[in-house]
C-alpha cells in the first residue's frame, strides 16, 4: 500500500554527510589530528546517525504519504 522507496536513504545520506563532513572539517582545521583519529571519531558517528535517522525518515515519509493521500500517478482518460 505505502512505499517510501529510496527517499529515506537519500535524506539520511545528505543530512549525515553534511553533519560529518562539516564536523570533520572543523576538527581538521582546528586540531590537525592524524588520520586514525578521524577514523575513530567519524566512523562510529556515521553508523549511529545513519541507523537512528533511517527509521525516523522512513516513518516520516510514510506518515506524509498517508496524510496527503499520496498514490501512484495516473493519467486521466
Amino acid at each position: 500500500m505505502f512505499d517510501a522507496g529510496d527517499g529515506p536513504a537519500v535524506f539520511v545520506i545528505l543530512i549525515v554527510g553534511a553533519i560529518v563532513a562539516g564536523s570533520a572539517l572543523v576538527v581538521e582545521v582546528k586540531y590537525e589530528p592524524p588520520y586514525w583519529v578521524h577514523a575513530v571519531l567519524w566512523i562510529p558517528l556515521i553508523l549511529i546517525l545513519s541507523f537512528a535517522m533511517l527509521r525516523l525518515m522512513k516513518s516520516t515519509l510514510l506518515v506524509l504519504q498517508y496524510k496527503h493521500k499520496a498514490g501512484e500517478g495516473r493519467l486521466e482518460s
